[in-house]
């Protein structure tokens, strides 16, 4: 399956801005005098907090943050099984190659 040819930097601009207009927005300013009210609303949506124009933070539910965490999780596993593989995959090959051809120690010991 081919991927997708990754986006220009102008070309994700637009489209992050694009998203944004969608999002609500809100200024800091905004934000620290009605912050309650704001957290209630990113239990439904996203809260863009904008300062000098541009995205300073994002408020987000506890619920979507765990859901964020949890996938940071599964990516930085797959990150450590692909480290883990890149060094010490020659040492598991020798050790497969090594068993294929001498078989296990002591296996006719083994009652299973």
């Amino acid at each position: 399956m081919n991927k997708p040819a990754p986006l220009s930097r102008r070309k994700r601009m637009a489209k992050m801005a694009n998203h944004l207009e969608d999002a609500m927005q809100i200024t800091a300013t905004e934000a620290k005098n009605r912050f309650g009210y704001y957290l209630g609303q990113a239990e439904r949506e996203p809260v863009h907090v904008m300062k000098n124009d541009r995205v300073a933070g994002v408020i987000v539910s506890a619920a979507r943050f765990a859901q964020l965490e949890a996938a940071e999780q599964k990516k930085s596993l797959a990150q450590r099984k692909r480290e883990f593989n890149e060094t010490f995959g020659d040492w598991i090959t020798a050790q497969h190659e090594l068993v294929d051809r001498a078989g296990v120690f002591g296996e006719e010991f083994r009652t299973w």
